[in-house]
């Protein structure tokens, strides 16, 4: 049971409870009992000592620990919900001052949610985008379609011009000596890429078919060691010219690539879908911009270890959004030169931004007397069975309805925060943030959208199930 509850620093609590006599003895009788089975006294089967001669034999402790392992998660959960106490991490610095045939008596400390003063989340300013749809933006998207769908052909009447596909075989030389990794065969070179040493392609232009000639280039300072700022002369041989054919933009195009009769109807559906898009990007980004004002207006003192938790979650997400792709973490940070240190730290930014933005629509849904009713409930199960294809008694079984809860609350904080925003004059270009809805690019993992639903996941903390170390016993009861 709570004995008492005292803050001693910021956020952070000691708890002092007790186990009484008889519900200590339960469990060291349990323990006993559990760990017997292992235990050889002299005269006895192993297994079949009786508890008092095992005592004797090894003390009268000997199932202490083992007994404090067994009360110690429900203790420790039920002290903290007498306390009232809203933790963000696992208990610490457990220390046991009593233990024997009178109980329990320890304290242990627990770090707990800050307390919060909210800013101003009504009358929030933010600026939403233009979503007018040009019709260069719709040409650009025909052009796209164009390109999806073209080929490449060969062409042996003339010489190589820009944009052309040379097929070259090539060998590199410095002082007349070939160098690792300058040669190549039936190699396919776009011209004008530059995507080879500046000066190399625009020595391919003008040569046709079967011709063999060479490229003069010198290296960039910048290269790699052993080349940088040389001199090099490369022996090309031309073996073929390709050129990119675009299939014309026509009705019959428009029927090989779509569900559409005629150009012009495609032209409409392409408009529609653009409209579409960016009045829902818009309206992220607007929602976005709201929500980290918002979290920038709390005054929170934030335990550090609040920000660790939710760097790690990010981190934990980034992985399974990589192995989605086919990649996992380690090969990832193998690729980019990173550990799993530089990556958290990474996220540390976004992940205060996201812990503020929980924070502060905790407060809201407090402010407010938000609620979550029955019907709320079954319609977020509903849609969720549709989702994911799945019989709404599964999902009811896999997700706790107070998880759900907290979700459809933090949505209605939300909801208030956009229902009394004010907006602000268009912008001729949509803004260049991070939307509330859209997800973290695997290739830039330090950013993090704003809104994240917040309270499906209770902290684990609230379950305390594993015992922190003791420190030394300070007192232990004789018979």
């Amino acid at each position: 049971m709570l004995k008492s509850s005292n803050k001693v620093e910021t956020n952070v609590y000691e708890v002092e409870i007790s186990i009484d006599a008889e519900a200590f003895e339960e469990a060291v009788q349990k323990a006993y009992l559990k760990q017997r089975k292992n235990i050889t006294v002299k005269g006895f089967r192993k297994g079949k000592a009786p508890r008092k001669f095992i005592e004797k034999m090894y003390g009268e402790g000997v199932f202490y620990e083992d007994a404090l392992e067994i009360l110690y998660p429900e203790a420790v959960s039920e002290a903290i919900k007498e306390a009232e106490l809203d933790i963000v991490d696992t208990p610490f610095d457990l220390d046991v001052t009593e233990i024997g045939k009178n109980g329990v008596e320890m304290k242990f400390k627990v770090t707990v949610k800050p307390e919060v003063k909210l800013g101003k989340y009504k009358g929030v300013k933010a600026t939403k985008a233009a979503t007018k749809v040009t019709a260069d933006e719709v040409k650009q998207e025909l052009s796209r379609m164009q390109e999806q769908n073209s080929r490449m052909i060969s062409v042996d009447n003339r010489a190589v011009k820009k944009n052309d596909t040379a097929v070259i075989d090539f060998e590199g030389f410095v002082d007349g000596v070939a160098f690792d990794g300058g040669k190549a065969e039936n190699y396919e070179l776009v011209i004008g890429s530059g995507s080879f040493v500046p000066g190399f392609e625009d020595q391919i232009i003008g040569h046709k078919i079967g011709e063999e000639f060479d490229v003069n280039v010198k290296f960039p300072e910048d290269y790699h060691e052993g080349l940088a700022s040389k001199d090099a002369v490369f022996k090309i041989k031309l073996h073929e010219i390709k050129v990119k054919e675009l299939p014309a933009l026509d009705d019959e195009f428009v029927k090989d690539v779509s569900e559409f009769d005629t150009l012009d109807e495609l032209k409409k559906h392409i408009k529609s879908d653009l409209e579409e898009k960016k009045k829902a990007d818009a309206d992220a980004a607007f929602t976005n911009d709201l929500l980290e004002q918002v979290a920038n207006g709390i005054k929170a003192e934030i335990p550090a270890v609040m920000i660790e938790k939710e760097a790690e979650e990010m981190v934990e997400e980034f992985a399974y959004r990589l192995q989605m792709q086919g990649l996992d973490l380690n090969t990832y940070l193998m690729y980019t030169g990173m550990d799993k240190d530089k990556l958290l730290e990474n996220y540390k930014t976004p992940a205060e931004n996201q812990v503020k933005l929980k924070l502060a629509l905790e407060e809201i849904v407090k402010a407010e007397k938000i609620e979550a009713t029955e019907e709320d409930i079954n319609a977020e199960y509903e849609k969720l069975a549709k989702a994911y294809g799945m019989e709404v008694d599964a999902v009811k079984s896999a997700v706790p309805a107070e998880n759900l809860a907290g979700d459809i609350k933090s949505q209605k904080a939300i909801g208030i925060i956009k229902e009394n925003a004010v907006e602000g004059a268009a912008k001729k270009t949509a803004a260049k943030k991070e939307t509330a809805t859209k997800k973290d690019d695997a290739e830039k993992p330090a950013k993090k959208p704003a809104a994240k639903k917040t309270t499906a996941k209770k902290d684990d903390a609230v379950k305390p199930a594993k015992k922190p170390a003791a420190k030394k016993t300070t007192k232990k009861t004789e018979e």
